[in-house]
């Protein structure tokens, strides 16, 4: 037996609901940003993956026009931090629906400090900051996707490995699950691909 939904006939808390339960975990894209009026921003994301290798693009989804839509779209500049474990808690504050005019920076008690390339501030705390700038905005309905192509990342040294990349069990990203649930940073396994 299987339930059955369609966009047409959903399940009673409607198919956002049944998407972000169903495809987990999901990264999060901590993305900072500036306003016109030279505001901060700062709001997690969990519609957010590598959109393109060469040149690199990440991809965050915006649900709705928020601060980090209008930023992105005036600016054209956002930085995607990555955040660890022990920021899960500030990294939710972040999300809390406050105005244009609040720096989210100030309000959670986070450092932003300024980046390489882009005039958006990275987060301090955050050990990998990827620099964007715009490289394409679709609008999607009710959401948006942002593609954002790197110009610049900012590693810490207490997360990479002897190959120069991040170490996951160092890194211990959080992820997004359904409801209200995070996810810690789960076991792994090596696992090569075939043929390589």
């Amino acid at each position: 037996m299987r339930t059955i939904h369609t966009p047409d006939d959903p399940p009673a808390k409607g198919l956002y609901a049944l998407l972000t339960a169903s495809i987990t975990p999901r990264p999060i894209a901590w993305v900072s940003s500036i306003s016109a009026d030279g505001v901060p921003n700062l709001a997690p994301y969990s519609f957010f993956t590598v959109a393109c290798a060469e040149p690199a693009i990440l991809s965050v989804t915006s649900i709705g026009r928020k601060d980090t839509f209008r930023n992105v779209v005036e600016i054209g500049e956002f930085v995607v931090n990555i955040g660890t474990e022990s920021l899960m808690e500030v990294m939710n504050a972040t999300s809390a629906p406050v105005g244009p005019e609040v720096d989210e920076f100030a309000l959670s008690g986070l450092t932003g400090e300024p980046s390489e390339v882009v005039s958006a501030p990275r987060v301090a705390e955050a050990p990998i900051a990827f620099e964007c700038v715009r490289h394409d905005v679709i609008d999607l309905g009710t959401s948006a996707m942002l593609l954002g192509r790197v110009v610049s990342v900012a590693i810490s040294d207490e997360v990479l490995a002897a190959d120069g990349l991040p170490d996951f069990d160092s890194l211990l990203p959080p992820s997004r699950l359904g409801r209200h649930h995070w996810g810690y940073a789960p076991r792994t396994r090596e696992l090569p691909r075939p043929g390589r």
